[in-house]
């Protein structure tokens, strides 16, 4: 899609298409030859890719995504709305008034930070991409302004906090190494020493993180979204994990970890999640459980009481199995197990195929952890709760 297509989009005419868009026969043949007789194809084709990247946007932004508008890799690089509004509420919580998103992309994270009661403003790059971004905050009527620039010649001075979400994606696909970001590592190393927010990569090394900034790591749902590195006085902790799920928001810290050690399988075992695990606080988990890891290498926790924690999901430890594969077969045939979740961690085992080897059959379901505890590895039929 291009530019002046994207325009006339934003026209009644365009608008009036993208509503019988929305309305059109799912074979994509039969809605351009309906929509064919209203408008040329580059105009159709427009309208059709805009109500898919509608559809799409569902997933991210939620009631939202219906009359906002998107580009395919604009809505790929975008952040998730609830992720986007814990940011926001961090920046509104710390008394920052206005806000400038260097890399503003097609908007979600100015949506968030104008919902919060932010003054916000984006420039990037990408003429199409401001364009989208201008349009999302007029559709949702929000204030906030966008302009084409380059991030690296902007005086970020008046603002409270500079925003930035480097592209980690060159002409060979998705990059790790930080100094192919656009704008490149050194620039965000300058960021970092305003107050800042810079959002990364959930797999950035601990290493990297300059002195004196945070690093939070966000998952919503149980899924690791990404970091976000706060600088200035928005840095509170060193490390931080945040879980977004149906029951809201919430936090660990470093100063939540008094540490822990390694002990024997316990009655219950306990899966951190991902953001815990990323933000080195499987010991916080730990300590709220009252126990220990069974590894001091590996993520599991486990314990004699039983905890209901948003940081970790809870098994109880029902018995424990052959660690070996012909043994661990009998066992699980003997007990009617035909349907089986393999967890595993610390262990060269492929959950696929180990399940095809083990052949079972059977009317039970059932779980079991392989991993490593006291030197060796074990196998532990466990039940969720």
């Amino acid at each position: 899609m291009d530019l002046d297509a994207f325009r006339w989009l934003l026209t009644v005419e365009g608008e009036a298409l993208l509503a019988r868009a929305a309305d059109a026969p799912d074979d994509p043949l039969r809605a351009q030859t309906a929509l064919r007789r209203t408008a040329g194809a580059d105009r159709v084709a427009a309208a059709l890719t805009q109500v898919t990247l509608r559809r799409k946007a569902a997933a991210k932004f939620g009631d939202l995504a219906e009359r906002m508008y998107f580009t395919p890799d604009g809505l790929e690089q975008a952040t998730r709305l609830p992720v986007a509004r814990h940011r926001a509420a961090r920046l509104a919580a710390s008394s920052a008034g206005t806000v400038i998103d260097l890399g503003c992309g097609i908007g979600g994270d100015l949506v968030a930070f104008a919902s919060a009661g932010l003054v916000a403003a984006g420039i990037d790059l990408d003429p199409l991409r401001v364009e989208v971004a201008g349009a999302n905050l007029a559709a949702l009527g929000l204030e906030g302004a966008v302009q084409v620039a380059d991030a690296t010649r902007v005086d970020t001075a008046p603002f409270d906090v500079a925003f930035a979400d480097p592209a980690r994606r060159t002409g060979r696909g998705r990059t790790f190494d930080v100094d192919d970001w656009t704008p490149p590592w050194p620039f965000v190393e300058g960021l970092l020493r305003r107050d800042s927010c810079v959002k990364v990569a959930p797999g950035i090394p601990h290493s990297l993180v300059p002195e004196g900034v945070e690093a939070e790591w966000v998952s919503d749902h149980g899924e690791v979204k990404e970091a976000a590195l706060w600088s200035g006085r928005l840095a509170t902790t060193r490390r931080r994990a945040t879980v977004i799920g149906d029951g809201g928001l919430a936090t660990l810290t470093d100063e939540d970890d008094p540490g822990a050690g390694v002990r024997p399988v316990g009655a219950f075992l306990y899966e951190p999640d991902g953001a815990v695990i990323r933000a080195h606080l499987v010991t916080a988990v730990a300590a709220l459980a009252e126990g220990g890891l069974l590894d001091e290498h590996i993520a599991y926790v486990t314990g004699d009481r039983r905890i209901r924690t948003p940081f970790a999901r809870g098994y109880e430890v029902a018995e424990r199995l052959p660690y070996r594969e012909k043994p661990l077969k009998a066992a699980l045939r003997e007990r009617g197990i035909g349907s089986l979740t393999i967890k595993k961690r610390g262990v060269d085992i492929v959950p696929e195929q180990l399940r095809k080897r083990l052949d079972l059959s059977g009317d039970e379901e059932a779980t079991i952890v392989l991993t490593r505890a006291e030197g060796h590895g074990i196998a532990l039929l466990v039940r969720p709760f």
